[in-house]
């Protein structure tokens, strides 16, 4: 079977994950991706690390990649990346502002190697503005668009949302962007630039949160609930995590709820009769129900109410994804076979193609596509190979448990 982007060859010079998940999101759609790293690596490699050959942080973000090292500092690992990018369609980068420029490999620069090239920055707060020098992580990110400001509590401080939805959000807004452009490279023969801002790829992610007062005044912070009753009910043990999530927005659904509960004498109780005075008795309608959910644990919860029609689900701690049994059925999460780590547990594209499909495979180690790489696309011999490796240009620096097998290519 052929893949989606059979024939998109990226090179990708990500780090952490922004960059990177735009890239495993294209690999994932059959895109020959070969990360770029450091002699040290992505920085990635060393992060949350629990003495393993790589952590799960970097794992799951550079499955199905190629990894080769190049000394970029060394006027040899510009030049073979250069004409790597001569063989490529694609470049990607997301390191601080001005590392391009200072290592001469903007998009001037490559272009001239390649005309066709489509080459993807993704940059905190963009590459222009007030704002454009300012280093950028996730939480920055979040923070300048506003996702802080409206969680939590109305009467408590700005909260931090948990997920990376700065990081990965903007990957795969660049990952749509490398796609489409491709496509129309394909049409017209034409490369192009493409730049990504953190701040406004997360800002998308604000638009239902601020519908009703955008522009107006700051959307007060909000626990989401969609009317009564909806949100969150404790359930049996007690846990951090020992809670249910429903939401109840129509009289049809409130009527399902009592139901699935067994509580039919809260559709006449006159406490409850009409969406108004749920909302008005909201405390009293939410001790009833946390009187039931209270009985029972937040899974087994969640079936009966899902099974009844009510929209709920359970709250998910993060050993609960990864041993959902709904997750595992569908084979979301997979385990595969790390050279060095033996088995591990990943998860895999959440994208499902009838006419494409591309098997998960282990992340790589660094550089250890670094000569099948040069000899593929640069034709380098086996002297030239070790010549570069002596030179320090190719080799990695990083101390592992296990040294990166370099196979000389003739």
């Amino acid at each position: 079977m052929t893949t989606a982007l059979e024939g998109l060859r990226i090179l990708d010079m990500t780090q952490y994950e922004a960059g990177t998940s735009a890239t495993q999101m294209l690999a994932w759609l059959g895109a020959d991706v070969i990360k770029v790293e450091p002699p040290r690596g992505d920085a990635a490699r060393q992060s949350f690390v629990k003495d393993i050959e790589d952590p799960q942080y970097f794992m799951n973000y550079n499955a199905n990649k190629r990894s080769i090292v190049l000394d970029l500092k060394h006027p040899q690992g510009r030049e073979l990346m250069l004409r790597l990018a001569e063989q490529c369609d694609v470049f990607v980068e997301n390191y601080g502002p001005g590392i391009m420029e200072e290592l001469g490999i903007d998009y001037e620069e490559m272009r001239k190697r390649n005309p066709a090239i489509i080459y993807g920055r993704l940059k905190g707060f963009g590459l222009d503005g007030p704002y454009a020098n300012y280093k950028c992580f996730d939480p920055l990110a979040q923070a300048a668009a506003g996702t802080f400001s409206v969680t939590g509590t109305a009467d408590g401080p700005p909260v931090k949302p948990g997920p990376t939805m700065s990081d990965t959000g903007t990957g795969m807004q660049m990952a749509l962007a490398i796609t489409a452009a491709w496509v129309q490279k394909l049409r017209t023969g034409e490369g192009q630039f493409i730049e990504i801002s953190m701040q406004e790829a997360t800002t998308m992610f604000m638009r239902t949160t601020g519908v009703v007062y955008w522009a107006e005044e700051p959307v007060p912070r909000q626990v989401h609930k969609a009317g009564a009753p909806s949100g969150m009910y404790p359930c049996k043990g007690g846990g951090p995590n020992d809670y249910l999530y429903m939401l109840v927005s129509t009289t049809r659904m409130w009527d399902q709820l009592c139901v699935a509960m067994g509580r039919d004498d809260l559709l006449t109780d006159p406490r409850f009769e009409t969406p108004k005075l749920r909302n008005e008795n909201q405390a009293e309608l939410d001790a009833e129900i946390a009187r039931w959910t209270l009985q029972h644990d937040k899974h087994e919860a969640m079936r009966i109410l899902c099974e009844g029609g009510v929209a709920a689900s359970a709250i998910f701690d993060t050993m609960d994804v990864f041993n959902d049994p709904h997750l595992n059925a569908r084979g979301f999460i997979e385990r595969v076979e790390h050279p060095t780590e033996g088995e591990v547990v990943l998860m895999k594209s959440p994208i499902r193609m009838s006419k494409s499909e591309v098997p998960l495979a282990a992340p790589p180690l660094l550089g250890g596509s670094t000569n099948e790489v040069l000899g593929e696309l640069l034709h380098l011999d086996a002297d030239q190979l070790n010549e570069l490796w002596e030179s320090g240009v190719t080799r990695p620096t990083l101390k592992r448990k296990q040294p990166v097998k370099q196979e000389a290519h003739a």
